[in-house]
Parts: structure tokens; sequence; C-alpha cells
């Protein structure tokens, strides 16, 4: 069965009607150019990555072709390198794209390549472009390689266990993708400051820059935190044999709370800690407890007290403990219930 699919440009369709079609050359075009570079992308890929690969599926449209094979590991980027410039020195010697038909033992023999569970005729069509490729397919072609003007693959991803998948784009398409990444490279070493084969060093530099002052800012953040340690060590209260210090705190980061618990369970006699924070609308809190307390007094249990009243959880060991939340709105009556928690386990 022949199908076409088309547009209604005048009157209107009705049975018993004639009408004259007309194909859309333009796209028509485009569409020859990305089939004619299917057939040397699957030549190229079995050249490069190995015989192993046979095509599991296709799509060649107007504005791109895209190409799924078997291969059982990402392409490198050599890989992609060395299979764009094979496509593109078949482009430039400019072959004529032959077209022959045959039986399937004569174009068995002669090597062509066939599609893994297609069914053919007894005669078939075959494709050759010099001897680059050679495959059965009976679809529409460039008169030459050469047509193609330009072969440059936009991505390879991977899309079932052991398959690949590359989309490319050909001739004007192509052309505009380069441009548009010239654009972006442009644009990226004016902001920089660099010309555009310095970019990556650049940025290189500045992540190691952006980590070397990532990293003083957590020591100042330390600094300032330890500042608050020391402060609010001074509200640490005895209930029985417990020193219980609670408190919350601003500009600390669970990182932070976690180390200025464990410096003031140090610092204090039995001391029972719990500290908050709140950053971004969220809810920190680490509590620890003093080793000759956690037998009767555990951080985890003391942390999910205090969680579970700001819409969070968390838990630990007997010795130190954290949590999180997400209503803040919560978090000082959940602190101001500390206290009686604490009493009630001495």
């Amino acid at each position: 069965a022949i199908i076409h699919q088309g547009r209604v440009n005048h009157g209107c369709l009705q049975v018993g009607k004639s009408v004259t079609g007309a194909v859309d050359k333009s796209r028509r075009a485009e569409i020859v150019l990305n089939h004619s570079a299917t057939h040397l992308l699957h030549s190229a890929l079995q050249k490069i990555l190995g015989e192993h690969v046979v095509q599991k599926g296709s799509l060649v449209a107007a504005d791109r072709l895209r190409f799924d094979f078997s291969h059982q590991k990402p392409v490198t980027g050599e890989e992609i390198e060395l299979i764009e410039q094979m496509v593109n020195k078949q482009i430039r010697e400019n072959h004529p794209v032959e077209t022959k038909l045959m039986s399937q033992d004569e174009a068995s023999a002669a090597g062509a390549m066939a599609l893994f569970g297609e069914k053919y005729d007894d005669e078939v069509r075959v494709l050759r472009m010099g001897d680059h490729s050679m495959e059965l397919c009976g679809g529409t072609h460039a008169k030459a390689t050469g047509d193609i003007g330009l072969f440059k693959i936009m991505s390879e991803t991977g899309i079932a266990s052991g398959v690949r998948r590359i989309e490319a784009v050909t001739g004007a398409a192509a052309i505009a993708l380069i441009q548009q990444t010239q654009r972006v490279l442009s644009s990226a070493a004016e902001q920089l400051k660099a010309k555009p084969e310095t970019v990556p060093e650049k940025i290189a530099n500045m992540q190691i820059q952006q980590a070397q002052l990532r990293k003083q800012l957590e020591q100042l953040q330390q600094q300032a935190a330890q500042g608050q340690f020391d402060e609010i060590a001074k509200g640490a209260e005895a209930i029985g044999d417990t020193t219980l210090l609670v408190a919350e705190l601003t500009g600390v980061d669970a990182k932070s709370l976690r180390l200025g618990v464990e410096s003031l369970v140090a610092k204090l006699d039995n001391a029972a800690v719990i500290l908050a924070a709140v950053n971004d609308g969220k809810v920190s809190l680490v509590a620890g407890v003093a080793k000759s307390l956690s037998k009767t007094i555990k951080a985890g249990e003391l942390v999910s007290f205090v969680a579970e009243q700001v819409g969070g959880r968390g838990g630990g060991k007997p010795e130190l403990a954290q949590a999180g939340g997400t209503q803040p709105e919560n978090l000082k009556a959940a602190l101001s219930s500390v206290k009686a928690w604490i009493e009630a386990k001495n």
C-alpha cells in the first residue's frame, strides 16, 4: 500500500475528484541529505566502534537525523570526533550515490548490508556510496555525497540497555548549529575577558578560586558560629544531674551546628545540648548528649521529640543525632518544651 500525506492548498477533497499533488521540494531536499548521511554514519560507526554495531532504529526528518544502534558503552568524545571526520571525509570526496536492482543473493555476495528483521522482496535495491557504504534501501537519496555539505553530531545518549542514540544535522542546519555554538563561545569569552581558545582554562581557574573562597567562607562561618557557641554556653542550666543547653542560632548551617554541639558537649559537664537554626525556610536540628547520660537521655530521641513538632523527623546515635523540619514557625515552642522532656527523664 502506498499512502500519501499532504496538505490541501486549494479547493476541498471529495470522493471521485481528481487532485494534483506536488512534493515540498525544500523539505524533501533536507530529508534527502539526512537520509544519505544516515548511511554514511552507519558505516562509520561500524568502522570505528566495531562490527557489532547494528541499526536498532532511525528517524530521518527535515531538521535532523536520529540513529539508534547496538553498543554497550557511551561513545567517547574522541570517537565522536573520529566519526564526524570519517563522514565528512566521504562528503568532501563527493562519491556518486549509485543504486542497482539485484537479487538478494547477488546483493549479499556483493557485501551489501541488510537490516536484521526487515523483509525484502526477491529483487532488492542496493545503494552504494563509493567504497564506504553499501546497503539495501528503497528510500530517496542525494545524487552525490557532496550534496550533504556538512555533517555534525548534536548528541549521543543511551536509550536502553546496550542501545545508544546519535542525533545529528546536515547541510544548512549543521552550519547553523556551528554558528550558534560559536556565538555562545564568543559570548562566554567576552564575559570572561578571554580569548575563545582559553575559555576552558579560564573556567578551570575560576572553579579553583571558587573552591578556595568557599573554604574561606566556611572557615569564617565556623569562627562566627564559635563566637555564638561561646556566648550561648552561658545560658546552660542544671536540671538534676544534667546540664541542659537549648538554643536557636542565626546564620549557621547544619555542619556548623554539629561542630558546635560536639564542642559544647565536651565543654559542659553531663551535658544535653540541642541547637537549631533556620535557613531558607527549613529547620536544622542537632542534639548531643554526654556519654555519661546516654543510657537515660538519648540524642536520637531528643532530636526526634523536637523535630516532630516542626514538621520533620530525624535520628542518630545515642550521643549525637540530627534532624530537619519544614515548620520554622513552631520552632520556639518546640525548643521551650525540651526542659520538661529532660525533667521527665531525670
